[in-house]
């Protein structure tokens, strides 16, 4: 009487998560991340950053700046992030680490300036000096508002986006290979001509997209 060998079964593996799925969603978070951090930066370098008054004959003249005013470094910097955003999937490998290290580099650079800027008074000194014709003229009533802090907030989110494209952009897919170098459509190669009295190579033929006819 024979002998049944049982065969052992190897225990069933956690699944790892696949990197396409991972660079799906990293790169998913990095578009909104960067699109939004630039449009939210944009929007609030054009809000009021401070205000103040400054005495004049009449009384005390209103003053106000807005963030333009004060600085034009994170409205640059949201824009050269989003072109860096964009530009990540025209280059690959090292090409595209430096611009993801330029993205996060903006961002950076976005909140850096922004805070900065929150406190600054020169810009609401140089309009007081404008409307007195007065070098010395001093500002009064000084207040800030809370818009250098959204545009932080928008640079916080480039840093996102590039921090991502460090981490996950080897995985991202870039322009389509469609084209080669010098813009220059790949030629497809040159089939034999279809038989028209065999209608196998008719069909053959339209399954690969061919016209048969050869026109």
């Amino acid at each position: 009487m024979g002998y049944v060998t049982a065969v052992p079964v190897p225990p069933p593996r956690s699944e790892a998560p696949r990197p396409g799925r991972a660079g799906r969603l990293s790169l998913a978070v990095a578009l909104l991340a960067g699109a939004l951090g630039a449009a939210v930066a944009l929007l609030a370098t054009r809000q009021r950053w401070s205000a103040g008054t400054t005495p004049v004959a009449g009384g005390a003249f209103p003053l106000t700046v807005s963030g333009s005013d004060v600085t034009g470094v994170p409205a640059a910097l949201a824009i050269v992030g989003l072109a860096a955003l964009v530009a990540l999937f025209a280059v690959r490998r090292s090409g595209r680490l430096l611009v993801a290290v330029l993205l996060a580099l903006s961002g950076a650079g976005t909140i850096a300036a922004a805070v900065l800027g929150a406190s600054d008074s020169s810009a609401l000194a140089e309009k007081a000096a404008q409307a007195t014709g007065d070098t010395a003229a001093t500002v009064n009533t000084l207040s800030h508002t809370a818009w250098p802090y959204v545009a932080a907030l928008g640079g916080v989110l480039i840093l996102v986006a590039g921090l991502l494209a460090l981490r996950y952009g080897r995985l991202w897919p870039g322009m389509s290979g469609r084209y080669e170098r010098g813009g220059v459509p790949r030629q497809r190669p040159r089939t034999k001509a279809v038989d028209p009295d065999r209608p196998e190579e008719i069909w053959k033929a339209l399954d690969r997209g061919e016209d048969p006819t050869g026109a």
